[in-house]
């Protein structure tokens, strides 16, 4: 694609967004004031992620690298590398029986119309505040208890080199996992970095794969977890990455 036609096509992703937002934003903002209800709300979410996937032009193949299943009745903990905005929709298009709460950033408050839906159904951190980053743990505990999975992208952001492969992980999710008894279930994307990066003048419609690794159990060591899944996933991206 030229510059030109990736900055319209850019141009396309926000007024996707803008649609969206505003048809399935306003079923999903009324439904978060019940927490009960954010199953339901969970649903509107998905057609919104898919509508953004598959309307930039996206489509994936799930390649199965461990034969474990995950239980529809279980809370997980879901991670994966981070290379692009369209990793969060791609999450939730994978998991329909498991409600996904994010993990994000506090600044994603500030974007017209999208910010206010976003703080009723995300787990907002403040990466600036050891308060907000001690509570985060205790925020996912009550999501949880309410019976939806976490999704937390453990590089903590996308890097500004893209030379990197792998950011170094943080210990939120494994933490999480350790604490409150809960799986990781480990996946790997690639194609997003080069199809959908960040840079507005790059890249282009494609399928993207998508590699499940396993599931780690919960253990009283978070560092062995993250060690082993840290490893898993860099593995598959020097294995299979084009």
């Amino acid at each position: 694609m030229t510059k030109i036609l990736n900055y319209l096509w850019r141009f396309w992703l926000l007024l996707l967004a803008f649609i969206l937002t505003v048809t399935m934003g306003i079923p999903v903002y009324i439904l978060s004031f019940n927490k009960k209800h954010y199953k339901y709300a969970y649903k509107f979410i998905r057609i919104w992620c898919f509508g953004m996937f598959y309307g930039m032009g996206f489509r994936y193949d799930l390649i199965k690298l461990s034969e474990q299943k995950k239980d529809k009745n279980q809370q997980y903990v879901f991670i994966s590398n981070h290379t692009s905005i369209m990793d969060i929709m791609l999450t939730c298009i994978l998991f329909p029986d498991h409600p996904v709460c994010f993990v994000g950033k506090k600044e994603l408050v500030k974007i017209p119309i999208f910010g206010t839906i976003y703080k009723r159904i995300c787990v907002m951190v403040d990466r600036t505040s050891a308060k907000s980053r001690a509570d985060v743990y205790r925020r996912c505990a009550e999501k949880m208890e309410e019976g939806n999975s976490i999704a937390i992208f453990p590089e903590g952001g996308v890097p500004d080199d893209t030379s990197i492969i792998l950011d170094e992980f943080k210990d939120g999710a494994f933490m999480l996992s350790s604490k409150y008894h809960s799986p990781i279930a480990v996946y790997t994307f690639i194609g997003l970095k080069e199809m959908f990066p960040f840079d507005s003048s790059q890249g282009y419609p494609g399928r993207v794969k998508v590699y499940f690794n396993g599931i780690i159990q919960p253990t009283n060591s978070p560092k062995d977890s993250k060690s082993e899944a840290y490893q898993e996933i860099k593995k598959t991206l020097l294995e299979y990455s084009i």
